[in-house]
């Protein structure tokens, strides 16, 4: 087994400063401690009964936000799946990288995006949980298992944002989840097919003005191969998944009208990735503290936020050879810690015409890919550090005004983003010799957004209006200097890239009252300098620094291509019959294409990978007897390419979920669902060789859920 500890290494070697997480933690936990000792004294000051106040970290929604495209789902419609990531899938356009859910998909492909614009690993939608980013500060991916859905309360899904009060990343729009408050809690318990096991629990208690919360999940899934019996081989194995997290939360009302509030959390998931000897691991803890005063008549409110995030993965890769009847060990990225910290702090407040915010926020990165790679000889040969340091940070002012049945509302904002320290260097572990020493030029610049938008009142909850916004994400570390290994196919990072910038229109119409509410979107977007994997060769092949490719296998770099522009309508509604029956429904339709440019013109007119042309939900829950509930939904999306070439194509596909929940008592439930019901072939990639990659196959699954307050 060769030594993946981390050599010593000079200034020659690398003069990247090491990671330090010491100040981070030590700042986390003396503010945590100064919160704890702080409440009984204050507390214990007041000689009269306290006012019981539900503390939350929960930030206010933008001034002006009904003049943008907002999806909203609550706690029932979240609790559909144990996945948070497949829950949300109801939304149109929404989606992971790949059509696998975070039951299967590799931590570095559990980006999100909206819209179908064009789907990215590194995700292109922005993640908060009560105004924290969830977003890893390597890769941009989120770890899903990390935010199990019994703690999540609801989620406000923002489409095509813009930059405004989100910043950084809010590229496609914004996944705001809101942690669960009040009192009382679930605890639920699952087995089933694919040796599947489950349990979670959160809950929450209130003690007068202090609340405090804590929620814990486990799963292990034994798994499934991924790929059909007719063409699996002795290199193809199950993919698996065990994943740990738990958090706790606490909050108290320090002075009448002020709320502080702390949380703290961690989680670990390992998973095999599905051929012989690939393994994955990601892990992280995470930790904010909030300070907030909400707005009054005659006071301005503010808030104010500091976060940190602490993450490492690793990633073991396999080559698979003909008729994928042998694998041989390719990389091994036995550690990527990364340290992503930052803040946001805002003023907000009312004139007898205009509401409005101004507000400020950082995000800062520093990380780090250790890998071992060159395999021969039944040992890997050399080892690679490579990373950086990322920045970005800005500052916005937003208004809203209403004049009678009209909603106006506008902002501006402007952001420096700065790449620094970047390096690659490797090295032959025999000796220690540096064979590359490479240290790209720091890049930097400013980006100036803005957005606006209006709403009419019609009556009778009727509405029309229209919106035009500008959005950014600046490349990930991941994206600048880490390259990866999945099966035969080698993506080779790029310290050059450009931020994303997206620049979007579009008009609405909809009834947001009654038994039946609905909303239609149709928009426009151009999505400049996108980040993609471009394809420069393909294997059997000996690329000049790459080394081989081989047969079956591609070589991609991530580049910033022309443009994607993006045309299409989306479209939800929900009825409720009373409380036996409530339907929904949901379309999303894109017309996307890339224009390559000078860049990329072999790319021109093709769709962007991963990107369905159209995708349609529907799902329904009916309580047919008092003490029987029953759930459905349905997903189809038509084909997409699984490469920026066009040439692998994944067929179209329709799949069905079916959940049925016995009341036995008012707090006690058993249920028994049954997901992929018809067993339909999900294709989520397709190798050069035309091997595909399959999402899961149908599993049952029963379990009890017990609810307290």
């Amino acid at each position: 087994m060769p030594n993946m500890s981390l050599p010593n290494r000079g200034p020659d070697a690398c003069p990247a400063r090491p990671i330090r997480y010491e100040s981070v933690f030590a700042v986390a936990a003396g503010l945590t401690l100064g919160l704890a000792a702080a409440g009984p004294a204050i507390a214990g000051e007041n000689t009269q009964a306290p006012e019981v106040v539900t503390i939350t970290a929960r930030p206010p929604d933008p001034v002006g936000n009904k003049a943008y495209s907002t999806t909203l789902l609550d706690e029932q419609q979240l609790q559909v799946s144990d996945q948070l990531d497949t829950a949300l899938r109801q939304v149109p356009g929404l989606s992971l990288f790949r059509r696998n859910t975070s039951l299967s998909a590799n931590p570095t492909v559990q980006g999100v995006s909206l819209r179908s614009i064009g789907a990215s690993g590194a995700g292109r939608a922005l993640v908060t949980l009560d105004g924290v980013p969830q977003n890893d500060p390597f890769g941009g991916w989120v770890i899903w298992s990390s935010l199990p859905s019994e703690d999540i309360q609801g989620a406000e899904i923002v489409h095509g944002a813009g930059a405004g009060p989100y910043g950084a990343g809010a590229l496609t729009g914004v996944i705001a989840l809101t942690e669960r408050a009040g009192t009382g809690g679930i605890i639920d318990a699952e087995g089933g097919e694919l040796s599947q096991g489950r349990v979670a629990g959160s809950g929450n208690a209130q003690f007068d003005n202090l609340s405090i919360g804590a929620s814990a999940m486990y799963q292990a899934v034994g798994g499934w191969v991924p790929v059909s019996a007719s063409q699996r081989g002795a290199a193809d194995k199950p993919v698996t998944l065990k994943a740990t997290s738990a958090s706790i939360h606490g909050g108290m009302e320090v002075v009448p009208g002020t709320q502080v509030t702390g949380r703290f959390g961690f989680y670990d998931e390992r998973r095999d990735s599905g051929i012989a000897g690939a393994t994955s691991r990601a892990k992280g803890t995470t930790g904010s503290i909030t300070a907030a005063s909400a707005e009054q008549p005659d006071t301005i409110g503010w808030r104010i936020q500091g976060w940190f995030r602490d993450t490492d993965m690793s990633n073991v890769t396999s080559a698979v050879g003909a008729r994928r009847a042998t694998v041989t060990p390719a990389g091994n990225q036995y550690a990527v810690p990364a340290l992503g910290w930052g803040g946001n702090a805002a003023l907000r407040g009312t004139f007898d015409w205009l509401d409005w915010e101004v507000g400020a926020d950082a995000r800062l990165a520093d990380g780090e890919s250790r890998e071992l790679f060159s395999f021969t000889g039944g040992q890997f040969r050399s080892r690679r550090f490579a990373g950086g340091r990322t920045f970005v940070g800005g500052a916005y002012a937003e208004g809203a005004s209403r004049v009678d049945d009209w909603l106006f509302t506008a902002g501006v904002r402007a952001d420096y983003w700065q790449n620094s320290n970047g390096h690659t260097i490797e090295q032959t572990i025999a000796t220690n010799a540096i064979t590359l020493n490479s240290h790209p030029a720091d890049t930097s610049g400013t980006v100036p957004t803005a957005r606006g938008g209006v709403r009419r009142e019609l009556g009778d909850g009727l509405f029309i209006r229209s919106a035009a916004y500008e959005g950014f994400r600046a490349p990930t570390l991941n994206e600048l200097y880490r390259g990866f290994r999945v099966g035969n196919n080698i993506t080779i990072a790029n310290a050059a890239l450009k931020p994303e910038k997206l620049y979007g229109v579009e008009v609405g119409v909809g009834d947001d009252t009654g038994s039946l509410t609905w909303d239609v979107t149709g928009f426009w977007n151009k999505l400049a300098d996108g980040v993609t994997n471009v394809t420069i060769a393909l294997g059997p092949t000996n690329y000049p620094g790459v080394g081989v490719i081989p047969a079956g296998g591609s070589l991609l770099q991530r580049q910033n291509v022309g443009y994607i522009r993006a045309f299409g309508a989306e479209g939800e509604a929900l009825w409720r019959l009373d409380n036996a029956l409530a339907l929904r429904g949901a379309f999303s339709v894109t017309d996307a294409r890339v224009n390559g440019q000078s860049v990329t013109p072999q790319l021109t007119g093709k769709r962007p990978a991963q990107t369905p042309r159209m995708t349609l939900t529907a799902g329904l829950v009916a309580n047919p007897f008092r003490n029987l509930t029953l759930e459905g939904d349905v997903r189809y999306e038509t084909m997409r390419f699984s490469d920026d070439q066009n040439l692998l194509r994944l067929p179209g596909v329709t799949t069905v979920d079916l959940k049925a929940t016995l009341h036995l008592t008012e707090r006690l439930d058993f249920f028994l669902a049954a997901d992929n019901l018809f067993n339909e072939n999900v294709a989520t990639s397709e190798g050069n060789d035309g091997v595909f990659t399959l999402d899961a196959p149908r599993a049952i699954r029963i379990g009890l859920a017990f609810n307290y307050n």
